[in-house]
């Protein structure tokens, strides 16, 4: 799905590439293999396997954990949640994954600005989508947030659909923040500068 996204942009570059030797113009050309070769890597796809824990939520994408704190529900009224935070480079895989499987039961677009996706305020102020997901064990909230490159977010799924852990629902292009609400009986399990990978790495845990 996320090379489907691709298609616009790889049909220019490609046809930009093929113009530019055409004509035997070797700069434009290296220019263009170039952007295709970033845009070949940038809506890449790697297949992830989730952890087996049945009481791990995992990372619903690739990134840098920004911060881990606090906060109410931003769309649905449903009180306050355990957030972690995932700042997204232009350099990371931009598909978004379940953080669990449960059932995509609402969701909520906000037009907005294009800040900086690190910006303090970029979770109020700039365009997003929220997903509510209803598990088995709680309410679960996904907030794809766009940054100053990104300009589209994607959903793959609508509501009333099912999803497993870690399968994708959705992607967001170039820069972008993606935050995970989920209730404070949850353990986190990271720390703001660590790492993590989307479909795997476990962000928090359900209570046993």
């Amino acid at each position: 799905m996320a090379l489907r996204e691709a298609r616009p942009f790889l049909i220019v570059a490609a046809a930009l590439l093929g113009a530019s030797l055409w004509l035997g113009w070797w700069t434009p050309a290296a220019f263009s293999f170039l952007l295709l070769a970033g845009l070949l890597l940038f809506f890449r796809d790697p297949e992830r396997t989730p952890p087996s824990d049945p009481l791990a939520l995992v990372s619903p994408a690739d990134g840098k954990v920004i911060c881990v704190d606090e906060a109410e529900d931003p769309c649905f009224g449903q009180g306050k949640f355990r957030r972690v935070g995932i700042f997204l480079s232009v350099l990371d895989v931009h598909v978004n994954r379940s953080p669990y499987a449960g059932t995509m039961k609402k969701t909520h677009y906000s037009a907005g600005e294009f800040l900086d996706a690190r910006h303090l305020e970029v979770d109020l102020r700039n365009e997003n989508q929220t997903w509510w997901l209803q598990t088995s064990r709680g309410t679960v909230l996904i907030r794809q947030i766009a940054g100053l490159i990104a300009r589209r977010i994607v959903g793959w799924k609508k509501p009333g659909d099912t999803v497993q852990t870690g399968e994708r629902f959705g992607m967001i292009r170039f820069g972008s923040r993606t935050d995970l609400y989920f209730p404070a009986s949850c353990t986190p399990k990271v720390q703001p500068g660590q790492r993590v990978v989307g479909g795997e790495t476990i962000i928090a845990t359900w209570p046993a």
